[in-house]
């Protein structure tokens, strides 16, 4: 009858399963909305020198009248684009929360400042020549993923020169990407005979995520945050020796060479979509509160399977009997501590709410038991048992590396602890 009780304990089990699943799914909503107001991923690819060139085509026509062949030079406007020779970026992270209603989202403000060099443009070995580059129609293209989030404007330093930034909606794009262009350069003065510096920042209100693409022949990023749970993400890890996460933030650096990435420095007529060579951060939130109250919901079978054990046994020795509707009412009790846990934690952290509920349900199950056992002791050892457990079940969810370890370390030791009590029970005459 007990192991019946444990079983139908399941069916309310599952509804808050479903119940802490829906609010999650809510709170992932609300996310999203803030998020898509205040700024998404961060992903910036550039800056790219936009060239373009003349090509031409011949075709032959034949006269009827004269039986003879002329021939017709059409020109053709087609664009190169080239990469720079060194980019560096240096980015300053400030991140916070914004809360709507129960619910909050980690967004975060960035300063991104770009540096490096452009070596001399030579384009004959890609077939064409130099009398056929239109420099003076030169530009400068950035993409990004978060246009919405930019928050200054954006001006390139070239040599001495400064330009601006417009965003070309013409743009043939083969990425999701959105893209900025500067206005035109004279290109034949600037890349042609020196190497040729550049300068731009661009700050920017995002979330999640910021990455960079490693168009330069040598590319280095250094990133510093307040945040203290990053997870650095994409093809390129930042540097072990130079990398520190504090309770206060993290620093971190990176180094791409040309020789560490499948992509040449010149392309011709596009630019090749490269967002699977991005690397960055991701500004992670280890364990919310949702997935904390969907951890300790799982250990609900092990809760009133495990109490349930203990009020048998001591029936069993005590030789009091329990009715079966005096399980179940605790079994119900047990099923309540899961949704206190999510309705006070959305009002409050999480152990403030698992203190809440943890206390009220040991407490209104001691007492109960109680006025079943007729004894103080045996109520005292049920309240210590479901408080160490409860307490076991915390240390748990807050672990993530040595959660499955400890769990499993612990659970044998339960089920050692149960059989050296029950070792001496003769069952036969029980």
């Amino acid at each position: 009858m007990v192991g019946f009780l444990v079983i139908i304990l399941l069916v309310p089990l599952s509804f808050i399963n479903s119940l802490i699943n829906e609010r999650a799914f809510r709170q992932q909503d609300v996310v999203n909305e803030i998020n898509e107001k205040w700024g998404n991923d961060v992903l910036v690819y550039g800056p790219v020198l936009k060239l373009p060139y003349k090509t031409y085509t011949e075709t032959k026509t034949f006269n009827e009248k004269t039986k003879t062949y002329f021939k017709e030079t059409q020109t053709h406007i087609n664009y190169a684009y080239v990469f720079p020779e060194e980019l560096h970026a240096h980015v300053d992270v400030n991140s916070k929360t914004l809360k709507r209603g129960n619910f909050e989202s980690a967004v975060f403000t960035t300063q991104m400042d770009f540096s490096g060099h452009y070596v001399p443009v030579h384009l004959t070995s890609k077939g064409i020549k130099t009398e056929d580059i239109i420099w003076n129609k030169a530009s400068i293209i950035i993409k990004t993923s978060n246009l919405k989030g930019i928050k200054s404007e954006i001006q390139i330093k070239l040599s001495d020169t400064t330009y601006s930034f417009e965003t070309n909606f013409n743009q043939n794009n083969n990425s999701s990407l959105d893209v900025l262009e500067s206005s035109f350069i004279n290109g034949e003065t600037l890349f042609t005979d020196t190497p040729t510096n550049f300068t731009f920042s661009m700050t920017f209100n995002g979330s999640r995520q910021i990455e960079l693409i490693p168009i330069g022949k040598t590319t280095t990023m250094q990133m510093a945050s307040n945040w203290a749970d990053p997870s650095f993400m994409g093809n390129y890890l930042p540097n072990d020796e130079t990398k520190q996460i504090t309770n206060d933030g993290f620093k971190a650096d990176w180094k791409v060479l040309h020789i560490n990435r499948a992509f040449s420095q010149q392309h011709l007529k596009s630019i090749p979509n490269l967002n699977q060579f991005a690397f960055g951060t991701k500004f992670m939130v280890m364990v919310d509160e949702y997935q904390k109250s969907e951890r300790s919901a799982k250990y609900g079978f092990l809760v009133i399977g495990l109490t349930f054990l203990i009020f048998f046994l001591i029936q069993t020795l005590s030789k009091i009997h329990i009715h079966p509707f005096q399980y179940l009412m605790i079994g119900l009790a047990l099923t309540m501590f899961y949704t206190l846990l999510v309705s006070i934690s959305e009002h409050s952290n999480f152990l403030k709410a698992y203190l809440i509920a943890g206390i009220s349900v040991i407490v209104l199950i001691t007492f109960y038991s109680k006025s079943i056992l007729k004894t103080i002791k045996f109520p005292l050892f049920i309240g210590a048992s479901l408080s160490a457990l409860y307490a076991f079940i915390y240390v748990i969810i807050q672990l993530e590396n040595y959660a499955l370890l400890v769990g499993s370390i612990g659970l044998f030791l339960i089920l050692a602890i149960v059989m050296f009590v029950s070792r001496k029970i003769d069952w036969n005459n029980g």
